[in-house]
């Protein structure tokens, strides 16, 4: 096994109202940021799987955001996954 770091980026699809987008917005607006003209906010998720290769750690974070970690009605989401170097045991 091997250790892998999937960081997925789950956004509301563009057809979706962002209150929280929208109040960030004005907020910035607010403090002089006056070329912001659209926020949209998400969230990321990050978890280190221990699977067999790149293709399997992939398959299980797909696997994740389609069961738990995004809303496909409402929800878009883009996964990336790295190997990460073996974290020794503590002694």
């Amino acid at each position: 096994m091997h250790s892998y770091k999937a960081r997925i980026t789950v956004t509301l699809r563009p057809s979706i109202l962002d209150p929280q987008g929208k109040a960030a917005h004005r907020a910035l607006t607010n403090l002089g940021f006056s070329t912001v003209q659209e926020v949209r906010v998400g969230k990321v998720v990050e978890m280190v799987l221990h699977e067999p290769s790149l293709e399997a750690a992939r398959a299980a974070a797909e696997a994740a955001c389609q069961k738990l970690l995004a809303n496909p009605v409402m929800e878009d989401y883009a996964v990336t996954v790295r190997r990460v170097p073996e974290i020794a045991a503590a002694s």
